[in-house]
């Protein structure tokens, strides 16, 4: 059978205060920080459309109704919803808690800082495959582009934890994950919780599947991070320079 993206929603968690990018992020959202001429949500919608995705729910809070405004209910050719967190921000966990009426039974979830080129077919097959309840997408990153804190071996997720270092930690979270909605069952509405915690759990558990992404991450989550992902978006030829 073969799989249709277009069936499984992304949720895009863009609801942080992004302090490490002040002063920019003070009158705007981070999805809205300028990257290559064009708001960063722009090229993340773009890469995920050319990768067969066609339903978003984006998970806002500090400043989310500017990204509302300006995306509103379709770009790119993706449908596009808004779940806010409402008076507290809710966490990572809490905000896809809040979110799930959106999202179905299964869906992928990505950082709203995350540029990550690849594909989500194989992820979403893998997924299928695993019988579990969530998969974490990791990199083999020895401690190079961020802090490693997953330990990866054969094939499984044995430890996860942003906190603890590891020596044996050489991989990284990557920054892109899927989901069972049953998995947020437990949790109250309005709970504040970390889809870190979430994962955590899941490890324990044995219900979190690992897949290994040859490619590295970008983020614009801190300046170097967005120096960097300039270089890579800046339009490399004169015809490039087409804005949607």
């Amino acid at each position: 059978m073969s799989l249709s993206l277009s069936q499984i929603p992304v949720a895009i968690l863009a609801g942080g205060l992004a302090t490490r990018l002040r002063p920019i992020t003070e009158k705007i959202p981070k999805s809205l920080v300028p990257v290559a001429g064009r708001p960063f949500l722009a090229h993340q919608l773009e890469m995920l459309h050319a990768r067969g995705i066609r339903h978003v729910v984006l998970c806002i809070g500090f400043l989310g109704e500017m990204i509302q405004r300006e995306f509103g209910n379709e770009a790119f050719g993706i449908k596009l919803e808004y779940s806010f967190d409402g008076e507290k921000l809710l966490g990572t966990g809490g905000a896809i808690k809040r979110a799930l009426p959106k999202l179905g039974t299964e869906f992928f979830i990505l950082y709203g800082d995350s540029y990550l080129p690849l594909q989500y077919a194989p992820i979403a097959e893998s997924f299928h495959r695993s019988g579990k309840l969530g998969l974490m997408t990791v990199y083999h990153n020895e401690g190079k582009y961020d802090a490693s804190n997953v330990v990866f071996r054969d094939g499984e997720i044995v430890v996860y934890d942003k906190k603890a270092k590891l020596p044996e930690m050489r991989h990284i979270d990557y920054g892109l994950s899927m989901f069972k909605a049953s998995v947020f069952e437990a949790y109250a509405a309005d709970q504040v919780f970390d889809l870190a915690e979430v994962m955590g759990k899941l490890v324990r558990e044995k219900q979190l599947a690992g897949y290994e992404v040859p490619e590295r991450f970008y983020e614009m989550g801190s300046p170097s991070g967005l120096a960097e992902l300039e270089k890579l978006l800046a339009p490399k030829h004169v015809g490039m320079t087409k804005h949607e």
